[in-house]
């Protein structure tokens, strides 16, 4: 696995080389925006370490350039900017993922890892089964039963979500930062609202139930006649 890392702080940098390197990952090192975007363009990369404010070409440049050329290799952003409006501005540019500094590197290392088992899941997985209910994820197109439901943009997303993790207990934080893209709570009832909906249409007229509510921890999608 090779990972571009462009970090103009060479202590920082140092710190995460040697920890990627011990970690089995070949790494490439950048100090410059604007060569680390060159490097970004001209060479193959499974990931890509950028920091956010760096000289002559800062990183969310670097990401917009890269996703308007079609560039789709996974980003994740390192910064000192740790505000809410700063993380969002961050993953509207095209960033995957988001940390901010100072962080620890184990956690460092799980965000790659993470990203990367993404990367390989949306290579692999052209379909998602949870007993009837089925998703393509080419065709847009949700069934259950041989049954086609119409779903609003933010209830396919939470069932693409929810059939992804299907099985485990998904809480909503994760509902909130993965399907809403939110990183704080809003205190409302907007999760609710689109679960109730969304097996009012999954649900509703089928015999066995595939959407539940974990009580104090969050929702559960799974086939119960599954042990």
């Amino acid at each position: 696995m090779r990972i571009l890392l462009v970090e103009d702080d060479q202590s920082v940098a140092d710190y995460i080389i040697q920890g990627l390197k011990q970690s089995g990952y070949s790494v490439d090192h950048s100090a410059d925006g604007k060569q680390g975007l060159v490097q970004a363009t001209g060479e193959n990369y499974d990931v890509l370490v950028v920091d956010r404010m760096l000289p002559n070409v800062d990183g969310l440049t670097i990401i917009q350039t890269l996703r308007a050329s079609g560039n789709k290799t996974p980003v994740l952003i390192l910064s000192a900017l740790g505000e809410v409006d700063d993380r969002v501005q961050g993953l509207k540019a095209g960033g995957d993922d988001y940390l901010v500094k100072p962080f620890a590197f184990a956690e460092l290392l799980a965000r790659i890892e993470a990203i990367l088992r993404r990367q390989e899941s949306g290579l692999t997985e052209t379909k998602l089964k949870v007993a009837d209910l089925e998703m393509d994820l080419l065709a847009h197109k949700v069934t259950r039963g041989g049954e086609s439901f119409n779903l609003q943009p933010r209830e396919y997303k939470l069932l693409k979500y929810l059939m992804t993790h299907a099985g485990q207990v998904v809480t909503r934080t994760m509902l909130l930062e993965n399907v809403w893209e939110y990183h704080f709570d809003p205190q409302t009832n907007v999760i609710d609202v689109h679960i109730s909906r969304l097996r009012h249409k999954i649900d509703k007229d089928f015999d066995k139930q595939l959407l539940s509510t974990v009580r104090g921890a969050g929702y559960m999608l799974h086939d119960p006649e599954m042990a």
